[in-house]
């Protein structure tokens, strides 16, 4: 029996992904997180899973340093990218973090279901017709500082993210239960590892690798909801700037 995770917040979302998954694997064992810290701790007690499929908008993580987390945490686990990005250069970025496959929230529940078996065969899926081939062959502007964050260790991109949402090192002791000592021991090698000399320039950096900086647009939202079972797609779309994209 496969076992799969869900890292997905939205529950209307949550259910059409358990829906596809059951298309594919009737039997699959299910659990769900809605956030990066719940995955995490998932992920870090037996047994293991089979198959990750992660929203990249989850909560507990700045742009891509979720992936990069999960990616720490069950390196050995493939992860699916299920997510409403799909401009080709966020694509090829993710791709570079060494995930299984990325496929689109408005693809269709059979589409996202074979997608789940090429990947549990141990294949890489990516849409077809998705325009990153050509991205892929130059040198990606966060190329480099998405190879720093891997230097990182998992406790590492913790501290790191809570550094960007402001916590001094005393709320990221409490935080995480450890000492401030030990905050002070992380600060000063991710700063190392990042080749930054303060967290200003750490948070900085981890700008670059925000959603709207990678794709180099601005992005707003409008309400949605999730279409019934006898829909063809997973879920509806949101307003990018004039363009047409679904949501996250």
């Amino acid at each position: 029996m496969a076992r799969l995770l869900i890292v997905e917040d939205h529950p209307l979302f949550r259910e059409a992904l358990e829906s596809a998954i059951r298309v594919a694997l009737p039997d699959a064992e299910m659990r769900e997180a809605t956030s990066i810290d719940m995955a995490i701790g998932l992920l870090s007690s037996p047994p293991r899973f089979d198959l990750i499929l992660l929203d990249l908008s989850t909560p507990g993580t700045t742009g891509l340093s979720g992936v990069i987390r999960i990616r720490k945490t069950a390196p050995r686990t493939p992860v699916l990218v299920v997510s409403a990005h799909q401009d080709p250069r966020l694509v090829a970025h993710v791709l570079t973090l060494g995930v299984a496959g990325y496929i689109s929230k408005s693809t269709s529940k059979q589409q996202l279901a074979d997608a789940i078996k090429v990947v549990l065969r141990g294949e890489v899926h990516i849409d077809a017709g998705a325009p990153c081939a050509g991205t892929r062959r130059g040198r990606l502007p966060a190329q480099d500082l998405l190879k720093r964050l891997h230097e990182l260790t998992p406790q590492q991109l913790r501290v790191l993210d809570l550094i960007r949402c402001g916590l001094q090192n005393k709320q990221i002791a409490y935080e995480l239960g450890i000492s401030e000592t030990t905050v002070k021991v992380h600060v000063s090698e991710i700063l190392r590892k990042l080749r930054v000399m303060s967290r200003t320039k750490a948070i900085i950096e981890m700008e670059k690798i925000d959603f709207v900086n990678l794709i180099g647009e601005p992005r707003t939202r409008t309400p949605v909801q999730a279409r019934g079972d006898d829909a063809e797609t997973l879920m509806t779309a949101e307003t990018t700037t004039g363009h047409e994209a679904p949501l996250a």
